[in-house]
């Protein structure tokens, strides 16, 4: 697009000044859009600094959460094709699970894979062996050997690797620490209170002296009802949570709407860090006890009006129920029609 300086040389003639008024003027409004197949450029941090009102959507499907025992490739992302087919909106980020016993290192060919699809990459970042049952004790994992160092140089590998990367990462470091049932939760496996947020620090440190600068850390509590496993505004750049309705089939509460699943989360998470933006990490609902496509078309009415919500990715996986959008046509349809609207890119 020609600049406005270029458009006004003073020999320019009236048309031309006519038509750059209108080209900057409709660029300003958004009447042109880049192509979904273009990269996305590093200072559009997905989930990070974009607009206030805009919502990047995300998605992480089967494949992509096996990662822990089988490497995704480049064929597992149809899985990602399939849901902006039915979502009617490319993936913007783009996330996966790797756990620390299987993943030494992170898999630079699937960053690029991503970044070439023109989304950033999100890596949920487990400090357990994922083979393992959850609320099963794993000593080696206890945060406070994470504190103490034994595990410096697994994270100085990737701290390294990604810093070398240059481009964007999201790293989802030890989601639901408020919890209890993964090996380095704040109430569980032995930890003590506070050796949390200090494990994150120490971590944190480290990608720092590593001059990893293009990792945006994702704080991602279950429910954020305390500070305690919060390390700080210094040490987050997204503020996250997990917002799934499964009913019955999973916990004992029931069917949920998604404002009295999620929106206590939410107002918390604001509070506790109101100049950071909120991700929704891991979101989906089960069809069985109520209406998912309502459920999914108050979603959308809710974060319409939630600006500090700048990120979605869904749970599109079935595990347990069948989280994803194509589970019904009905569901699909809510996905598609909120996903179409004019803020959600």
């Amino acid at each position: 697009m020609p600049s406005a300086r270029r458009l006004m040389r003073t020999r320019a003639t009236p048309v031309l000044l006519l038509l750059g008024t209108v080209v900057l003027v409709a660029a300003q409004q958004g009447a042109f859009k880049t192509s979904s197949s273009t990269p996305v450029r590093d200072v559009e941090m997905a989930g990070t600094h974009k607009t206030r009102g805009t919502l990047e959507l995300g998605v992480t499907t089967g494949p992509l959460a096996r990662n822990w025992w089988r490497a995704w490739t480049a064929s597992d992302l149809s899985s990602v094709d399939t849901f902006q087919r039915d979502a009617g909106k490319p993936a913007r980020i783009v996330m996966w699970y790797a756990d620390w016993q299987h993943n030494h290192s992170p898999s630079i060919s699937q960053l690029n894979l991503i970044r070439d699809r023109g989304s950033i990459p999100e890596i949920t970042w487990e400090p357990w062996n994922a083979s393992k049952n959850l609320y099963q004790s794993q000593p080696r994992y206890r945060l406070a050997n994470i504190i103490d160092g034994k595990f410096d140089p697994h994270i100085r590998t990737w701290a390294q690797a990604l810093a070398r990367w240059h481009h964007t990462v999201l790293l989802r470091f030890a989601q639901e620490g408020d919890g209890n049932w993964f090996p380095w939760a704040a109430y569980g496996n032995g930890n003590q209170p506070g050796q949390y947020a200090q494990a994150w620090r120490h971590i944190h440190h480290i990608f720092t002296a590593a001059g990893a600068t293009n990792v945006k850390w994702v704080w991602s509590p279950a429910f954020a009802r305390s500070d305690e496993t919060f390390p700080g505004a210094a040490y987050v750049n997204v503020i996250a949570t997990t917002c799934q309705n499964a009913g019955k089939q999973i916990f004992a509460r029931g069917w949920q709407s998604f404002t009295n699943d999620c929106a206590g989360a939410i107002t918390r998470l604001h509070a506790l860090a109101p100049k950071l933006p909120i991700q929704l990490a891991e979101t989906a609902s089960t069809e069985h006890g109520g209406s998912k496509a309502q459920w999914i078309t108050q979603m959308f009415t809710y974060l319409a009006h939630h600006p500090q919500i700048t990120s979605l990715v869904w749970f599109n996986i079935q595990k347990g129920v069948d989280w994803r959008i194509q589970s019904s046509r009905s569901a699909q349809r809510a996905f598609a029609t909120g996903a179409k609207q004019r803020w959600v890119s």
